[in-house]
This record gives C-alpha cells, sequence and structure tokens, in this order.
C-alpha cells in the first residue's frame, strides 16, 4: 500500500512541477495575457499571436534591463546568444497571407516567429522560420529569414500593457508597431495589391466564376480603371464577346472601346462604340457620356448625350445629360434651357436641389462640370 502512496504522489507531484516548467521559465517579464490581432493590408490578411507583459511599476527598468540590449546568451537551451521574443511567454507569432514587404524588403507569405534585438539607436526586426519554440531560449540566427534595421520611437505615454497596433494605413501599407512603457517599434509592411488582385482575376477567369461575360467584363474594366496589364484585359472581353455573345451587349463593348483607345487604338476604339450605342439603354449611354466628360472628350461627349436626349426625349436624365455636355463645350445658355426643363421632373429633393445649383452656376456663365 505504501508503495503506491509514494508513487501517487511522486506522479501528483511531478505533474504539478512540470505543468508549472513553461509558466516559470517564461515569467521574466512577470505575468501576461494572450493577444491576437489581425488586419489586412490591401488584399493580405496579417494576423500576430502574443503575449502581454505588464509594465507592473517597474518604470524606466524595462528597455535595457529587463529587456536586454541586443543578443545575449540566457542560460538555458542551446544557450546561443538570442534576441528578445518581442512579447513574452511563447514565440510571437506573425503570418502573412501572401508576399509583403517589410521596410522595403521581400519576405515570402507564410508564418514567422518575431523578434527583436534592442538597441535604443537603431534595433533589428528578425522573422524566423522556427515558430514552435519557447520564447528565443532555442533561438538560432540560421532560422532567420529576414532581418531589417528600425529605430525605436518615444512615446510620450506610457504603454502598460506591450501592444501591437497597425497604424499610418494606405491602400497597400500599413505599420505594424510594437508599443511597450515609452517606447515604439514601428515595421513598415508593403503590399503589391494590384498584382494580387490580377492574380485573383486570372485564377478567376480559369474557373466557373469566369464563364460568364459579366464576370470577364468585371475583370477587364478593373484593367482599364487601374491601367494595369491592358492587353490581359483586351484578351478577356475578347473572349467574352467571341465565347459568350458578348457582342451583343452595351457594356462590354464599351469596356473593349475603352481598352482600345487606352492601347493607342482610336479608330479601332470609335468602330467598336458605333457598333456598342444603338444596343445601351438610356442609363448605359448616359454613364459612357460622362465618362468622355472625365476624360475631357466633351465633342465626342455631346454627340453621344445628343443621340440618348433623341432617342429617350424628355425625360431626366437625358436632359441632365445635355446640360452638362453643353455646358462642358462652352454653351451656357442652350445648358440652361435643358436645365430648367430637367428641373420639374426631379425625382427626388436631392435630385432638385442638385439641379437648382447647376440652374444658379449657368446664369453666371460657369461651367457645371
Amino acid at each position: 500500500m505504501k508503495k503506491y502512496i509514494f508513487l501517487f504522489a511522486f506522479i501528483l507531484f511531478a505533474s504539478q512541477t512540470f505543468a508549472q516548467v513553461p509558466y516559470n521559465s517564461a515569467l521574466p517579464n512577470g505575468p501576461s495575457k494572450k493577444a491576437v490581432v489581425s488586419e489586412q493590408v490591401g488584399l493580405v490578411q496579417v494576423s500576430i499571436t502574443y503575449h502581454r507583459p505588464a509594465v507592473n511599476g517597474r518604470e524606466g527598468q524595462i528597455w535595457g534591463n529587463l529587456v536586454h540590449k541586443g543578443f545575449v546568451k540566457q542560460g538555458f537551451g542551446p544557450d546561443n546568444p538570442a534576441p528578445w521574443r518581442a512579447g513574452a511567454i511563447e514565440n510571437t507569432i506573425i503570418e502573412f497571407e501572401n508576399d509583403v514587404k517589410i521596410e522595403g524588403q521581400n519576405l515570402a507569405k507564410g508564418k514567422y516567429a518575431l523578434f527583436i534585438a534592442y538597441d535604443p539607436l537603431e534595433s533589428i526586426v528578425i522573422f524566423s522560420r522556427k515558430t514552435d519554440s519557447w520564447g528565443s531560449f532555442f533561438y538560432d540566427e540560421k532560422d532567420d529569414i529576414l532581418r531589417v534595421k528600425i529605430k525605436p520611437q518615444p512615446l510620450e505615454k506610457s504603454v502598460e500593457w506591450l501592444k501591437y497596433d497597425f497604424v499610418n494605413q494606405t491602400p497597400n501599407s500599413a505599420v505594424i508597431a510594437l508599443s511597450w512603457e515609452k517606447l515604439s517599434f514601428p515595421f513598415k509592411v508593403e503590399v503589391d495589391a494590384l498584382k494580387q488582385q490580377f492574380d485573383i482575376f486570372t485564377a478567376e477567369a480559369k474557373n466557373p466564376r469566369g464563364f460568364t461575360a459579366e464576370s470577364l467584363n468585371i475583370a477587364a474594366n478593373w484593367c482599364l480603371t487601374n491601367n494595369y496589364q491592358l492587353e490581359k484585359g483586351l484578351e478577356w472581353i475578347d473572349f467574352a464577346i467571341s465565347t459568350f455573345n458578348g457582342g451583343q451587349k452595351f457594356p462590354i463593348l464599351a469596356t473593349k472601346a475603352q481598352l482600345l483607345e487606352k492601347l493607342g487604338k482610336p479608330a479601332e476604339a470609335a468602330a467598336i462604340m458605333k457598333q456598342a450605342l444603338p444596343l445601351g439603354n438610356m442609363l448605359e449611354i448616359h454613364q459612357y457620356g460622362r465618362q468622355l466628360l472625365t476624360l475631357k472628350k466633351t465633342k465626342e461627349a455631346l454627340e453621344v448625350f445628343q443621340m440618348n436626349y433623341d432617342k429617350n426625349p424628355n425625360q431626366f436624365t437625358t436632359m441632365l445629360g445635355m446640360t452638362r455636355a453643353l455646358s462642358a463645350n462652352g454653351n451656357y445658355e442652350k445648358a440652361l434651357e435643358f436645365a430648367l426643363k430637367a428641373l420639374p421632373l426631379a425625382p427626388n429633393e436631392a435630385n432638385k436641389q442638385s439641379v437648382q445649383a447647376m440652374i444658379d452656376k449657368l446664369k453666371t456663365g460657369k461651367d457645371i462640370n
């Protein structure tokens, strides 16, 4: 009986002891909270999983003390000179769903352990392929995929719990900043949003989503709008026309015409639009006229708006189109006549106010566009 009691006591002691080892060995910074922060940079989802230590009354003792400077041997594991784990407890893990640039340097999509070799003047942010180690005790520089140098930034207000934020965001970039106590460690993440969106359209063109004229037109229009891979956009729109009867649809022919225009083929573009205009409805033709005005092709726009008005007379939309086109061509008096006719046909108060503002401007001899 004593044998079994002893064995039970040993197992209980061992389980308690070893259950505490990871917790105790990872608490040089005191108790911490696990956190995950994730945001989309361009089209790339970026996620950071980390533990948040607290300052806990140790102001002035964090940097260069609790967080060691540079690379040091920690007296555990292989005892390689190691950086800070950029958090507490386990590895700080950062994951990118697609390729990115970090401070201008390429980093392939994937999951990385994140470390920082602290220095008050110039710190090193490290991305390591080894993501399953405990803290930085098993750090090995051979696993480094990328190192970038950054300058720590002072903070006016102390941050009690370490945190990661996405700041200074643009459509194609964001700065990720680790903040704790009175220092911040920012590094810039950039993505090639145009290439990644183009790759998505390329993949979709080969799956069921690409087997409609409308889907191919969306992809081609994206190329047109972003002035990106225009030849591929033309290829998509030609496929929509030849395979899915897109040649009988105004939006698809209009996209092809505009692509040809941008590719320096105005005669071919004009021929396509001559074919397309009779197929368009009132709103489609009106929108095409607005696009021409945006491109400063005022004479061509007037011809399109005139055709739309002749086809759909005494409609609010077509009279407004004539108002805009005549104004863009400097004929404010005639534009005012159409605006006055359009005013009582305005479908709602907002449109009525908009037309009234046009009238007021035309009376002073100013272009409304």
